[in-house]
């Protein structure tokens, strides 16, 4: 016997020509600082860690605070969402969100900088599987394809921008706040968002309220912990006893929660369903998740390393690079949804595979030399960016596809865990290839050879999607 997951709308969902005309700009301005607020730090942390006279230790936590936070509390936050309203729970995570971003902009100390960075995690962990399934909600068909289209823009825009962002912010140095501008920009966007919250985000739950599953919220929370806190802290610490123990736990509680959820489907309510994973296209886009994800955020880490470390660019000039990446993700982001539409998967394809042409590119200027110019960089930079542009949108709308709305919250906690989890892991390992080379363009072109292996992984896994769209 098969379980389909049926894609007829429910009461709670909107047909596109009745979904709020402002639904998308509130929506994707939360998503927009979410994204930013991931990279746009690492440009601020020179100018805090003199300003706060923060140590080492507490410039770490600035990091993993925030995306410790968030990738434990998106299952979570997904559940109390298809409880007690998404837009509820979204205006609660914008409210906190802004209210967190006026902390970090106004910390006196580096203790309470960190306090408040995973205030920020937690509050974007409550809006993040909101936006994905107030989108899958409230949107269908072709609407909904473009829904998803600006939702991948936006959040490429805040993570390919948000280096230059940072370094435009802190060189006008506007008002004499430095660093604190970086945070401190959120409060005009959140508070814009939140004055249109409960006019223009359609409430939506699912058809029957689940429980909360307490056990199910601290083996998820626990094991996710146990899994990410020694990948962001374990290379920099030189993996001592505690990360390799809390790796083998968090395996552990990760087991027990997948057990739990099964045996809970029959008898409760569990925070993931697993029957999510009975469909082929769930399942598969999970995997290409997966494997996007490790390569995205760790590319980012080793151009920024490169740029600063290998060539010797500040902040500023560095982001300006990173803007060849931007150009090109333009390009591709704003009509991947129609490109989707008539090549299906292939249309996926040929974006992971653009991505490892762009990587290849990038191996051949990556080593400097009295001739070698750094913007020799910026081809392979622009077709990498044709490539993400073509994945992030069409592959995160794939993965939520064929899910019945019912079960839309769960399968959004499930993807955004995925991503960050994995963005998380692909750090930890490009961490340590990087760190193991001998020299800064050594470094960068072992890591160029990894990421490559990788987009073709994910091509390859592609093709495990159905053909259609």
């Amino acid at each position: 016997m098969t379980t389909a997951l049926p894609t007829r709308p429910t009461p709670t969902a909107h047909h596109p020509s009745h979904a709020p005309r402002g639904l998308h700009p509130v929506v994707l301005a939360a998503t927009f600082m979410t994204s930013l607020d991931v990279f746009v730090v690492n440009v601020a942390l020179p100018s805090l860690q003199a300003d706060l006279r923060a140590g080492p230790a507490a410039v770490q936590w600035v990091v993993a605070g925030f995306a410790l936070a968030l990738a434990v509390g998106l299952i979570t936050a997904a559940r109390l969402g298809d409880r007690y309203g998404r837009r509820r729970v979204f205006e609660l995570g914008l409210a906190l969100f802004t209210l967190a971003s006026a902390g970090c902009g106004l910390a006196p100390t580096a203790a309470t900088l960190v306090g408040a960075r995973v205030a920020q995690g937690l509050a974007a962990a409550l809006m993040g599987p909101q936006v994905l399934t107030i989108l899958r909600t409230a949107y269908t068909g072709a609407a909904q394809a473009r829904a998803f289209a600006m939702y991948g823009l936006t959040m490429g825009v805040g993570a390919v921008f948000g280096q230059l962002i940072g370094g435009v912010l802190i060189r006008a140095d506007l008002f004499g706040l430095d660093w604190r501008s970086c945070f401190l920009i959120n409060l005009p966007v959140g508070l814009a968002a939140l004055a249109l919250v409960r006019r223009c985000l359609p409430e939506s739950r699912a058809p029957r309220p689940p429980g909360l599953d307490p056990v199910g919220v601290v083996l998820s929370t626990t094991g996710l912990t146990g899994l990410v806190l020694p990948l962001i802290q374990g290379r920099a610490q030189g993996w001592p006893l505690w990360t390799v123990l809390l790796l083998i736990a968090s395996t552990a509680l990760l087991a027990g929660f997948v057990l739990h959820q099964h045996r809970t489907r029959t008898t409760g309510s569990p925070l993931v369903d697993t029957r999510l994973f009975r469909s082929r296209t769930f399942a598969a886009g999970l995997a290409a998740q997966l494997a996007f994800w490790l390569g995205q955020a760790s590319f980012f880490l080793v151009l920024a390393l490169h740029l600063q470390l290998g060539r010797g660019l500040d902040a500023l000039a560095a982001g300006l690079v990173f803007t060849a990446i931007g150009l090109g993700y333009l390009i591709t982001s704003t009509t991947a949804d129609r490109i989707s539409a008539r090549l299906g998967r292939h249309a996926l394809t040929l974006g992971a595979l653009l991505m490892a042409a762009g990587l290849g590119l990038l191996a051949l200027a990556a080593e400097p030399g009295p001739t070698t110019s750094v913007w020799w960089l910026t081809p392979g930079l622009f077709v990498d960016g044709l490539g993400m542009g073509l994945v992030i949108a069409p592959l995160t709308s794939t993965v939520l596809a064929d899910i019945s709305p019912h079960l839309a919250g769960s399968a959004s906690g499930v993807l955004a865990t995925v991503q960050q989890v994995a963005g998380a892991l692909g750090i930890a390992l490009l961490g340590l290839l990087y760190y193991a080379a001998p020299t800064p363009s050594t470094a960068f072109t072992h890591s160029l050879a990894a990421l490559t292996t990788l987009e073709l992984l994910l091509a390859a896994l592609l093709q495990l999607l159905p053909r259609t769209p």
